[in-house]
């Protein structure tokens, strides 16, 4: 079987001549024929100078390099998309899919004979698995890193779950401007991913757990020398990945998801996560249901103490275990055969069990956290197709709420007037947003974690229940559901939604549902009108084919058949 520079040869007629064309235009770059003849390492290269996440992975990067060199094949870095979170309008999440593409295209036509995908920042993960599911070439993770966390005034700090905490203060004019200006200088004070088990953190230890990448990498941060290391070893498995030709559909099975949704439950992580999940899943002909979250949710314990569901960073699970002691206190619940890119299972993986664990970080199951899992989907006539809430950050004390709502048509008529002294909003209300969703926002912006009224923050509020199709950055908080489905955009039970209508939330029952009566809301439909698609480009590529969050947003045409 073709391997290295001989497979998939340019198509000019003539597979003899594509081939000393290749080599000749390779041996302008200066390899050897001994190099040439060796078998192929892609290197999927996501950093971008609009990623601080990813800053240092040209050093990350070399790693790979001389992991590959050392094991006997040639690397060869190449560029994709890069999706910085904060730096992309109107949201990541918009272009996620469009990665994938990359991906998948890039992996599939250049001869590889395995890929090393190197990502961090929160969708470049999702997309880099997405698309090295679909390609169908032997493919491993490596991670950028937990960034390390900051000080203020001797308070430590760590993007972003402190962000909004102190934002949410400096709102309530608990402090000044000097001060907000002090702690955004130390939020983000070295290269990585965000500090806490947000969006990235979360899918490196999905994807540790998928098996997609080496045993122990997922919590390494970013600047530590275990990082340069875990690359170099990452290069040389690639080399083995490669003539072993492992590919993803062998990883990626059913019983593979089953431990990565259990594993998400019980590290309290991201609420993105699970669209991600879904997402992969669905390219690897997976399905993954919300009734499924909720029956793995209620027998999985939460495990981690780290923000935003508890204390710590992921600098300390790092120190504490990482996700290996995870996965050994879950051991009783998981699928131990399924493979991993190392050609060993998971349940060989877990024989070799950490020597050390910090329990005040990770809890043993029979003192955890929470005695559920973190996420719990909903159900009812507000959301018909399931919404999310993230339990393990919220106020239990409004998990049963019978309340009014207060409605914003969109993210723009929030900022307007969210803020409005007149706004006729009480500590108890339920906040709606309309219109952020997959096609409304569009992209699903995170604008779920909508801001408490400052009339109600200066007077002490810190929680209400709020509810949109939108998602929420993994690193926030609060009583918040999230990707109610089908979207308002849809024409969803969401988009009929008024100011002053009843809306009940039962976390117990795992219902929401609007109060108002049939005549009504056919009074109400009949005056909807759908979101104008654009006339060109991707955006109107993403609106004609995106999926509901329910199927993880993809592309109608990507997942597989």
């Amino acid at each position: 079987m073709d391997h290295g520079l001989s497979r998939g040869l340019t198509n000019y007629g003539d597979r003899d001549f594509a081939l000393y064309l290749r080599r000749s235009f390779a041996r302008s770059m200066g390899y050897s024929t001994a190099s040439l003849a060796k078998p192929v390492v892609g290197i999927a290269d996501s950093g971008s100078g609009f990623n601080n996440c990813h800053r240092h992975f040209p050093e990350l990067i070399d790693a790979v390099k001389r992991g590959v060199s050392a094991a006997g094949g040639l690397p060869i870095d190449f560029p994709t998309i890069s999706l910085g979170e904060v730096f992309l309008e109107p949201t990541s999440m918009l272009y996620r899919n469009l990665m994938s593409m990359d991906v998948e295209e890039m992996v599939r036509a250049q001869p590889m004979d395995a890929v090393v995908l190197v990502g961090g920042c929160d969708k470049t993960v999702p997309a880099q698995l997405m698309g090295a599911a679909s390609a169908g070439v032997p493919a491993i993770q490596l991670v950028a890193g937990p960034m390390m966390t900051g000080r203020w005034e001797g308070e430590r700090l760590g993007a972003c779950t402190d962000c909004r905490r102190f934002w949410g203060r400096y709102r309530a004019g608990q402090i000044s401007n000097d001060e907000i200006e002090g702690i955004e200088s130390r939020l983000a004070t070295t290269a990585g991913t965000c500090a806490v088990m947000g969006t990235a953190s979360t899918m490196a230890c999905i994807a540790e757990t998928l098996g997609m990448t080496l045993p122990g990498t997922a919590a390494i941060p970013a600047v530590h020398a275990d990082r340069l290391r875990a690359a170099e070893a990452t290069g040389e498995a690639a080399v083995r990945l490669g003539a072993s030709r492992l590919t993803p559909d062998r990883i990626l099975t059913a019983p593979a998801f089953e431990n990565a949704l259990r594993v998400l439950l019980a590290i309290g992580g991201s609420t993105n996560a699970i669209i991600h999940l879904t997402a992969i899943a669905g390219r690897a002909g997976v399905a993954i249901s919300l009734d499924r979250l909720n029956a793995v949710s209620d027998e999985t314990p939460v495990l981690v103490d780290l923000k935003p569901s508890g204390d710590f960073y992921m600098e300390d699970f790092f120190n504490a275990g990482g996700l290996g002691a995870v996965l050994s206190e879950l051991r009783p619940q998981l699928y131990e055969s399924c493979l991993t890119v190392t050609g060993e299972t998971l349940g060989a993986r877990l024989d070799a069990a950490p020597r050390y664990v910090d329990r005040g970080v990770i809890r043993p199951r029979s003192e955890p956290i929470l005695p559920v899992g973190g996420l719990v989907a909903l159900f009812g006539t507000l959301a018909p197709g399931g919404a999310i809430l993230k339990r393990s950050a919220a106020d239990a004390r409004l998990f049963e709420t019978e309340a009014a709502a207060v409605v914003f048509d969109s993210l723009e008529d929030l900022s307007a007037r969210v803020d409005d002294p007149d706004l006729p909003v009480t500590p108890e209300s339920i906040l709606v947003l309309k219109n952020a969703g997959p096609k409304g926002g569009p992209g699903m912006p995170e604008a779920g974690y909508l801001p408490i009224p400052q009339k109600l923050a200066r007077a002490g509020v810190k929680d209400m229940v709020r509810i949109s199709d939108a998602r929420m950055s993994g690193t926030a908080f609060g009583t918040i559901v999230l990707h109610v489905t089908p979207e308002a955009a849809m024409g969803g039970p969401l988009a009929l939604v008024a100011t002053g209508d009843r809306i009940k939330l039962s976390v117990k029952e795992r219902k929401l549902d609007l109060l108002v009566g049939e005549a009504e809301l056919a009074r109400r439909r009949a005056t909807w009108k759908p979101v104008d698609v654009p006339a060109r480009g991707y955006r109107k590529l993403y609106m004609d084919h995106v999926l509901q969050a329910d199927l993880g947003c993809d592309f109608d045409f990507l997942r597989s058949r």
